[in-house]
């Protein structure tokens, strides 16, 4: 049990709410913004001392059933309660192992559109060809650049328009998957991007939780054009790695942009 961790997040989505939200008069004198600690615990059914401990890391692991009340005292989504069970009951992680043969046959026939696959820690492990030419080639690059969270970070990248939106939702996901701390090579990678990115601090500690299913990547392609493209994210069953497709509205300038990739 992460009991730091899980005292974080319930501060986090405590100082969220207004007693508005839950039904609570305001009251006088609010020194702090959201919900008082006692309107928690009353909204949950369980007693002050019990939650103060539980936000202060030190209290037993909470139950199924505390648990389930507190996402609904606090009005937590179904992506953060499941993230506020896994701190508290973390599941052992599944080994890592290699893409999937399957994955990779899907990925060789995507031929008309960009697509790669992604692990945990969010490097690249597999791509196609429309991909590189979206990109450029990740094989040329060193492995440290491969990982998508180092390159939303890097802020010389002129070419992703809207990389600051991308790098919020990343940062959310890379949490929802809740393989930080545990995972040494996410927690490896945080502690990074940590100490060299105060924008990642800064987003990291907004503790927001959304696994991310669809994204919309703009960038301006030096041959394609100005691109506007659809990502769906799609988990492989039973594996860590994901598979990432880029995509356009049939008709749209972007679509005719991918068809000039493929042809370039």
């Amino acid at each position: 049990m992460d009991r730091v961790e899980l005292g974080g997040f319930l501060r986090s989505r405590r100082a969220r709410l207004r007693p508005a939200d839950v039904g609570l008069a305001p009251g006088p004198r609010r020194q702090t913004p959201g919900l008082r600690r006692p309107e928690v615990a009353l909204l949950a059914g369980i007693s002050v001392d019990y939650y103060v401990r539980l936000e202060q890391g030190r209290g037993p692991r909470p139950s199924e059933q505390v648990l389930t009340a507190l996402g609904r005292a606090l009005r937590l989504t179904a992506d953060e309660h499941a993230y506020l069970r896994r701190l508290a009951h973390p599941a052992p992680e599944p080994p890592s192992r290699p893409v999937p043969g399957n994955v990779l046959r899907l990925l060789d026939r995507l031929g008309d559109v960009p697509a790669m696959v992604i692990d945990a820690g969010y490097d690249m492990v597999a791509w196609n060809p429309m991909l590189a030419a979206l990109i450029g080639d990740p094989a040329a690059w060193p492995p440290r650049r491969r990982n998508r969270l180092r390159r939303l970070f890097d802020t010389g990248d002129a070419i992703t328009g809207n990389r600051l939106e991308l790098a919020r939702l990343c940062v959310a996901d890379l949490r929802a998957g809740g393989r930080y701390p545990a995972d040494p090579v996410v927690r490896s990678l945080v502690d990074e991007l940590l100490e060299e990115s105060p924008e990642f601090a800064r987003l990291w500690a907004w503790r927001e939780v959304v696994v991310q299913r669809t994204l919309t990547k703009r960038t301006l392609h030096p041959v394609a054009g100005p691109l506007e493209l659809d990502c769906e994210i799609l988990a492989v069953p039973g594996h860590e790695h994901r598979l990432l497709v880029y995509t356009a509205a049939p008709g749209s300038p972007s679509a005719e942009g991918l068809k000039r990739l493929l042809t370039a």
